[in-house]
């Protein structure tokens, strides 16, 4: 009977667009060598490390996730087309985008409720082209292996494998890429609408002291934080609320926001501003003013995002950081009617987008956390296996 390590383990997929860095961290709370699949040569070499050391390894595009091939763009008609909300209402594609395979029929290999990504591209004459090649095909990547914890070791009965490079590369990673030829329709229709049109001020009157987002996302968020910012930096908390999830190191921070009372429960806050971008988009501060401006879960509120995007550049500093995160979660009314309707990952894509359209920023990196466990003591650990996964994305002002 066979004899196996057991550990817990973080893998982090690391790879270059042409329009970003990315970086898709997944946790794996229980992995054993010798039954799971692990990529390359790694099941070896992490099987030999001590807690807290990490070994990487890349490889070359396609070799994890398939080759591209023109054989997997598929032409179609319009009729095969069907694309449908939960509820039954009938959709159309926005070229750029992904929808699930599964919602288009008559494709090879493709079944009745197949969830995997299609890129569609658009129609031309009464058809339509989709791309089934995976979003990750055309790139090199590298992938890290950290070892969290020692499981010990397991007598093996056989039992379910798990495969790290098909849970690592799936459901998302590659989506937030636009196609190198056609533009993400991100815009038709009225994608900034909200369920919710009443004055802003409306809503947020009364405070909301509430924590929203899992205590293992925020200190996700605040590890995120710990890197981009630095002592003795003044920095803006956009969009700001009761708490910022900094880390402890010292910092002169603004927050803008929509409740007076909220920010002053903010302990980290030194100065406060209460202002609805949606309403006034210009920022009530000097040209190259901040070192850094962060935004927690509040970049799908914005009705005006590329005029606000714009007048962040402007009040930062050259060299400074405008990075931005969010989760899964949100207030309805008040998110814009795009951002329900797109894959997380796009939601990254988005960003990006506002990023270019806005200009003035560089360097731009997006950064993914997920597969970590809910916290027990959360209020959803009975409904939720995993916690609140983490989206980041930032930029450097030129």
């Amino acid at each position: 009977m066979p004899r196996s390590r057991i550990a817990a383990l973080e893998f982090a997929l690391r790879w270059e667009s042409p329009v970003a860095c990315h970086t898709e961290r997944l946790f794996f709370e229980k992995l054993n060598f010798w039954r799971d699949f692990f990529p390359g040569t790694l099941s070896d070499r992490l099987g030999a490390l001590d807690v807290g050391q990490a070994v990487s390894e890349s490889y070359a595009a396609g070799e994890l996730v398939g080759a591209w091939s023109a054989g997997n763009i598929h032409r179609v008609s319009l009729e095969q087309i069907q694309l449908k909300l939960r509820g039954g209402q009938s959709l159309a594609p926005h070229a750029g985008r992904f929808y699930p395979r599964g919602m288009v029929t008559g494709l090879p290999d493709v079944f009745a409720g197949d969830r995997r990504p299609m890129r569609y591209l658009g129609e031309h004459e009464g058809s339509a082209r989709v791309d089934l090649n995976h979003p990750l095909a055309h790139y090199p990547l590298t992938v890290e292996g950290r070892v969290l914890e020692d499981l010990g070791v397991a007598h093996e009965h056989g039992g379910r494998s798990q495969d790290v490079s098909q849970e690592l590369c799936s459901n998302g990673p590659g989506m937030q890429v636009p196609h190198p030829d056609i533009a993400t329709d991100f815009y038709a229709e009225t994608p900034f609408a909200r369920l919710d049109e009443r004055a802003d001020k409306l809503f947020y009157h009364q405070p909301r002291l509430v924590q929203h987002l899992d205590s293992q996302l925020r200190s996700q968020i605040t590890a995120v934080y710990a890197r981009l910012l630095k002592p003795g930096m003044r920095v803006l908390d956009l969009m700001s609320s009761w708490v910022s999830h900094l880390p402890d190191a010292e910092l002169n921070v603004t927050g803008l926001g929509m409740n007076a009372a909220e920010l002053r429960e903010n302990p980290r806050l030194t100065e406060r501003t209460v202002q609805d971008l949606n309403e006034q988009v210009e920022l009530p501060y000097p040209n190259a003013h901040f070192d850094a401006v962060i935004c927690l879960a509040s970049v799908e509120y914005l009705v005006k995002p590329v005029e606000v995007f714009r007048d962040v550049r402007r009040v930062l500093k050259d060299g400074a950081t405008f990075a931005l995160t969010f989760s899964d979660r949100w207030f309805p009314p008040k998110a814009i009617a795009l951002w329900p309707m797109l894959h997380p990952f796009e939601r990254l894509g988005l960003i990006l987008d506002y990023f270019r359209l806005s200009g003035g920023f560089g360097a731009l990196t997006t950064e993914t956390a997920r597969g970590w466990p809910r916290p027990a003591e959360d209020k959803y650990a009975n409904q939720l296996a995993d916690a609140d996964p983490l989206y980041a994305v930032w930029g450097t002002a030129t």
